[in-house]
């Protein structure tokens, strides 16, 4: 019986577990991957302490200071059920089953698919999710980036020093971005923003070869060797059993990060918190931290 359970390993699950660390609690981190959606960031320039850093820079330290302490990580493994009967709460996952006292939930988001035809055919084969990750493999391509808001804003503008030609491509009648981004957007020679335009498929052979877009309500085909999708992003929650959760699957907390379950504990994206940003769910990590820590305090 463990005191505490940290699933996920991104900003907020991080900074839990060496607030849990500190505090001496018997604990263990489970998590699909280290980093989180910090590893997914382009360039950071708001994150205090660091003028400029990019996100699988902050990512490395922020692992790299949870290891310092000789903490139990369960890397690459899924947890696929959480849920409280009797006062115990159990955990299982794709690899193993655990019990503990408390949990903080830190399992963050996951990205929004288009659903379109050939998305899945050409997932890894020129349609990506991230342009963090991939975006050097499109080297002096056209590619189309889709989202108008800060996602898609961030990986257009990574792409300015990769691709040939990129067009963004905004179901949105204007662009939702910070005002900063999109003036640098507009800046760009390379990027053509096209609003009010929605995918309609994805085509190519082997890889991609383009897009299919309706727009002013035409269908056209765009030639494109890389699409990457940035339209948002999906609570990772479905496995939490018996917390509330709001109209987005986000899970509702209060200040303490506390839910409505007693010893379950939430921080970071997969809350209802109203900003999703790293240095958020940092701070939201070390503060789910020290309400389980007091919630152990007053149950033992």
């Amino acid at each position: 019986m463990l005191d505490l359970i940290v699933i996920g390993a991104g900003p907020a699950g991080i900074t839990a577990s060496v607030y849990a660390a500190r505090k001496k609690m018997d604990f263990l981190v489970i998590s699909k991957d280290i980093g989180g959606q910090a590893a997914w960031s382009g360039d950071i320039e708001n994150y205090t302490g660091y003028q400029f850093i990019s996100g699988p820079e902050l990512a490395s330290k922020f692992e790299d200071h949870m290891r310092q302490y000789d903490i139990t990580v369960k890397d690459n493994e899924e947890v696929r059920e959480v849920k409280k009967l009797d006062g115990i709460i159990s955990v299982a996952s794709d690899k193993s089953a655990y019990e503990a006292k408390t949990v903080i939930v830190a399992s963050g988001k996951k990205t929004r698919e288009l659903n379109v035809p050939g998305e899945k055919e050409f997932k890894n084969k020129g349609l990506t999710y991230c342009a963090t990750c991939d975006a050097p493999l499109f080297s002096g391509k056209d590619v189309a980036v889709v989202g108008g808001g800060n996602s898609g804003l961030d990986a257009a503008l990574q792409l300015t020093k990769i691709a040939r030609r990129i067009y963004l491509v905004n179901i949105a009648p204007e662009i939702t971005g910070d005002p900063v981004m999109e003036e640098q957007v507009r800046k760009s020679s390379i990027i053509t923003v096209l609003n009010d335009t929605r995918v309609t498929g994805v085509t190519g052979d082997k890889f991609v070869t383009g897009i299919s877009i309706k727009r002013n309500n035409k269908e056209e085909a765009l030639a494109v060797g890389g699409v990457f999708v940035e339209i948002g992003l999906i609570p990772n929650s479905g496995f939490v059993k018996g917390v509330e959760k709001n109209e987005l699957g986000e899970i509702k907390v209060n200040c303490r990060n506390e839910t409505n379950a007693g010893g379950i504990f939430a921080a970071g994206d997969v809350t209802d918190v109203p900003e999703k940003q790293i240095i958020i769910a940092a701070g939201e990590g070390s503060k789910a931290c020290l309400s389980a820590f007091r919630y152990l305090l007053q149950h033992n």
